[in-house]
Parts: C-alpha cells; structure tokens; sequence
C-alpha cells in the first residue's frame, strides 16, 4: 500500500492526531484548531483550542467519519483554556480520554472524561488526575494490562517549571551540558483515573549510556510523546520541537531508560510535529499533522497518514507517500 501525501479531513483544522483501534476501526483523537487572534509566541497562545472531535475510519485510506464534539471545555469544571493534545484507552468496556487544560491559575493540568462509546460523548472528571501536570498525555495499555501515562512538554507545555517537587513560574529549560529534561510517565490505577504510584522521569540515553544533553536539540525530548510496543520492544517516540523532528528510542523495559535509536520523521510544513502510532491489520501506521490545508500557518493543521516498516533490527522507517495536491 502507498498512501497519498494529502489530509484526512478538510472541513476541519486538527492537529496532534491520537489513533487506537478499538471496536475493529480506527478512531483518531486529535485537537481542534480554530482561527484565533491570539499571539504566536513561544508559549503557545495561538494554539486556543476549545473542543475535542473523534473521528474513525473501518479501513485505512477509506472514508473518515467525523463523530462531532466528544467534549468541550465549557463542560470540564476545573479547566480555564486551551484543550491541547488529546489521548485515549479502553478498559472493561469504558473508554478514557485524557486531555491537557490550564487550570484556574493558568497552569497545565491533565484531565480524565469518561465514556461508554469510543466516540463518546465524554464525561470529564470533576477535577484533574492528581499531581498530573505539564501537557500531552500519551496512554499505554501493555500486553499484561497494565497501564501507563506518558505526559510532558517544553515551553508552553511548562515542564521546565516542575524541575522540582512544586510549580516554579521561574523554572527554565536547562542548557548547555546538563541532562536534558525528561519527560514523565505514571502507572494508571484500575480505574484508569487516577495514579497508582509516583510520578517518574523516563530517561532517555545516548548510543555510550549517557543521558541525552540539553543542548542536544536534535536528540533531545521537548512534546509529543508516544508509546508503542512490538516484538518485546517498548518504542518511546517524541518531537524535538524547535528542531522539528519525531525521533524514538527503545527499552525493555516501559520506566526506561530509553536509549535513542534514531530519526522517524522530518520537518514538515508549520512549526509543529506531533503523531501517533498504531498497528492495524497486520501493519504499521503513522499519524501526524502538519500545517500544509492552510498554507502554512502554524496553529491552523491537518491531520496525515504514513505506513510504517521495521527491519530486522527493529528500527522503524516511514514510506514516503505518494505526493498530492493539499485539498481545500
């Protein structure tokens, strides 16, 4: 199969594309752009997102069915602003959507909503999960039914600020040598709400065993991140962000450590790259956004598709889809 280079969806702009298979389809969770007059800058302001659509689709490259608004923040009661990057799990019949929002003072928390469908509608939580913070839940599901929160983002995302037990408005990324920040992970209690034990760094290695440097910016963690597993081997896949990469490392292990093993994706059009991936009949996918229905515009994206392989290593190659023109 050679997929063509062109976006899911044209009647809406989304980004961040979160895809499971659940139920026998495909069901994708992404964000919602919209037009905005808020300021681009470094800590995200455009991005000012205010609902969460669920798509599907019952084979890849067929038709994607648009299931409507799953939530919105005027029904999260905790939450102030901006419903970034979305994922979600299914247990004993329910399904899990996690989702980051600022709080009523302005700091980023990670919230849980509940439904008895995958395209919900969802219930959120009366508050968020508990020492749950920063941006960009990724949920994991092993193959013994345990499960994970993978959580974390740089700048906007204000993982810098939790450098240490408290948020610190102050808190900055570090630089030059210093260990790169890490992003974090959690194990999900039974009912998938709430964490079963502490939250912990999931550090990420270089090829000689030491931690990838922070001033690395072509290595190093800033958002996205991701995990997958296959063949025993726990796949950790994230943006590097002002460098425009989605690189992955790999564990035997889902606390890690994660050494790096290489580049899966190249800049794309706009400034932001995130993605998921899954595994679907026998094959391997990638979903990932870039900025190219709007001709460029960083906060206004486009959900897209690429099939993955792997070699006999293990190491993941994207196959380059055949070029098309971007719909309108």
């Amino acid at each position: 199969m050679r997929l063509q280079d062109s976006p899911l969806i044209t009647h809406l702009y989304t980004a961040d594309p979160s895809a499971h298979v659940f139920e026998g389809k495909v069901y994708i969770y992404p964000s919602h752009d919209r037009e905005t007059d808020k300021p681009d800058n470094d800590l995200g302001d455009q991005y000012d997102m205010v609902d969460y659509h669920v798509f599907s689709m019952d084979e890849i490259s067929g038709q994607v069915t648009d299931h409507g608004v799953a939530l919105a923040i005027a029904d999260v009661p905790w939450a102030s602003k901006q419903l970034w990057a979305p994922d979600a799990a299914s247990k004993d019949g329910c399904y899990y959507l996690y989702f980051p929002a600022r709080d009523r003072a302005g700091v980023f928390r990670i919230g849980v909503a509940v439904s008895d469908r995958p395209f919900g509608p969802f219930k959120a939580e009366p508050e968020p999960i508990k020492e749950s913070y920063s941006i960009d839940p990724c949920s994991f599901v092993d193959t013994d039914g345990r499960a994970y929160l993978c959580f974390g983002g740089l700048w906007g995302g204000q993982l810098q600020n939790w450098r240490g037990p408290a948020f610190d408005a102050a808190g900055r990324e570090p630089a030059g040598d210093e260990p790169a920040l890490s992003p974090r992970i959690a194990e999900l209690a039974p009912d998938m709400k709430s964490f079963a034990g502490p939250v912990r760094e999931i550090q990420i290695i270089d090829e000689e065993g030491h931690p990838i440097r922070a001033d690395d910016h072509d290595r190093r963690f800033f958002e996205a991140a991701w995990m997958h597993k296959r063949d025993g081997i726990y796949y950790f896949s994230y943006s590097t962000g002002n460098t425009h990469f989605i690189v992955y490392a790999t564990s035997d292990n889902p606390f890690g450590p994660f050494t790096y093993a290489g580049r899966l994706l190249e800049p794309v059009i706009g400034w932001t790259t995130h993605h998921s991936i899954v595994e679907f009949k026998g094959r391997w996918y990638l979903f990932h956004h870039d900025s190219s229905l709007s001709g460029g515009c960083n906060h206004l994206r486009c959900m897209k598709l690429k099939e993955i392989t792997y070699d006999q290593d293990g190491r993941m190659q994207v196959v380059m889809p055949t070029p098309a023109a971007c719909a309108t």
